[in-house]
């Protein structure tokens, strides 16, 4: 990891401007949302130096058709994931710490592929805290809608499509007991199965409420380096409360407020444990004069080291 004067990370800003996964559109708008909220001379006063950024190339919407009802836009999501794994595992080799902007969540695939990959190469596995109001593991066929953002979970655990399942070559690209997923509070009945079988560990808003964040973000972090290199966080901002982010396109009432989303991010900062990050679902078409992109700029700080004192 390269690291600047003043121990912190160079990082790199990688673009995926995708909303094939999703069923409402807007999320391709997301990473220049955190742009022009100046995601990038934020990292600066965090003491963060910054590399070239990059951008995945992504198809609009209006030029594909999708011909399956099970895994929508399959095969363009597929070649960004590819892409992007590439791109992500790149970026580890020479030496940045990679900070995705997407884009619907079905990016993770690609994002988590190429760090794995990256590690995967010097023996090493890596864990994974996964922030989202949703399980995101259902699977095509019993998924209610086909849209592949509520299915990227699953897929880097080895289940589902081989195709999906396998970016990079790898499977499963994290193992089960490495995975933490925090801020859960909407799932679907089939996905519900999916997740207790999996044996990943959950915090739903109710250990949240019942343990407090700090309790949950020593846990959550005692599982995700447990034997690892360390871990990678993906970031939904609808994992926030709707009164905290309110641009996104699957709100949930009841999410974690503003306060514990930055406890949870200086916690991940304070380990010197996260090899990466993906912030994903921001939707500025349903937000409030770009608040959201303020709010998860400042989020973002957190996790890269911005402190109080």
């Amino acid at each position: 990891m390269t690291t600047t004067k003043h121990d912190k990370p160079m990082v790199q800003i990688i673009g995926v401007a995708l909303d094939l996964g999703a069923s409402r559109r807007g999320t391709d708008a997301g990473p220049s949302a955190l742009r022009v909220a100046g995601l990038g001379e934020a990292l600066r006063r965090t003491g963060c130096e910054l590399a070239l950024q990059v951008d995945i190339p992504v198809p609009a919407m209006e030029t594909r058709k999708s011909d399956s009802y099970d895994a929508r836009f399959k095969d363009e999501i597929l070649a960004v994931c590819k892409e992007l794994a590439a791109a992500t595992e790149a970026s580890l080799d020479a030496g940045f710490v990679p900070l995705v902007i997407g884009g619907d969540h079905s990016i993770a695939m690609g994002t988590v592929s190429g760090v794995a990959a990256h590690y995967r190469a010097r023996q090493q596995d890596i864990g994974l805290l996964w922030f989202d109001a949703h399980g995101d593991m259902n699977l095509p066929g019993t998924s209610p809608s086909g849209n592949i953002h509520g299915m990227p979970l699953a897929h880097l655990l080895g289940l589902g499509d081989p195709d999906l399942a396998g970016i990079h070559g790898i499977c499963p690209t994290v193992r089960s007991d490495r995975v933490a997923l925090i801020g859960v509070r909407d799932i679907d009945a089939r996905e519900r199965e999916v997740l207790r079988e999996s044996g990943i560990r959950v915090y739903s808003m109710r250990q949240i409420d019942e343990l407090g964040m700090a309790h949950v973000c020593r846990e959550a972090l005692e599982i995700v380096n447990d034997g690892t290199a360390g871990f990678h966080v993906s970031f939904d901002v609808d994992g926030c409360d709707p009164t905290v982010i309110p641009g996104s396109g699957t709100l949930v009432p009841g999410g974690v407020n503003y306060r514990e989303a930055h406890l949870l991010l200086e916690h991940c900062a304070d380990s010197g444990r996260m090899l990466s990050m993906e912030v994903v679902e921001l939707n500025p078409f349903l937000d409030q004069a770009n608040v959201s992109a303020q709010r998860t700029v400042s989020l973002i700080q957190s996790a890269f080291g911005q402190s109080i004192i």
